[in-house]
């Protein structure tokens, strides 16, 4: 995650060891969904998806602290994210 805290927009990384489904989501401290940011088949190898801060419908979340949680075959990684508005 990079960077973090972050304004306007933070780059999630990851890498997958093989060609499979990836979800990548961001959730507040409530555990409530706030933006999808993958959810399908991808190949393996690197892959970064931007996220600015917003939530499926597209309006701006407040300053605070969000979870991005990657569910791939390999397991689940989850990240701390800091916006700062």
């Amino acid at each position: 995650v990079s960077p973090n805290p972050f304004n306007p927009r933070t780059r999630l990384g990851f890498t997958l060891p093989a060609s499979g489904r990836a979800d990548l989501a961001v959730y507040d401290l409530a555990g409530r969904l706030v933006r999808r940011l993958e959810s399908g088949e991808l190949p393996a190898g690197d892959h970064v998806r931007v996220w600015s801060g917003d939530d499926d419908a597209g309006r701006s979340l407040p300053s605070g602290t969000y979870v991005a949680r990657l569910a791939t075959a390999a397991g689940v990684e989850t990240r701390t994210l800091v916006l700062v508005r």
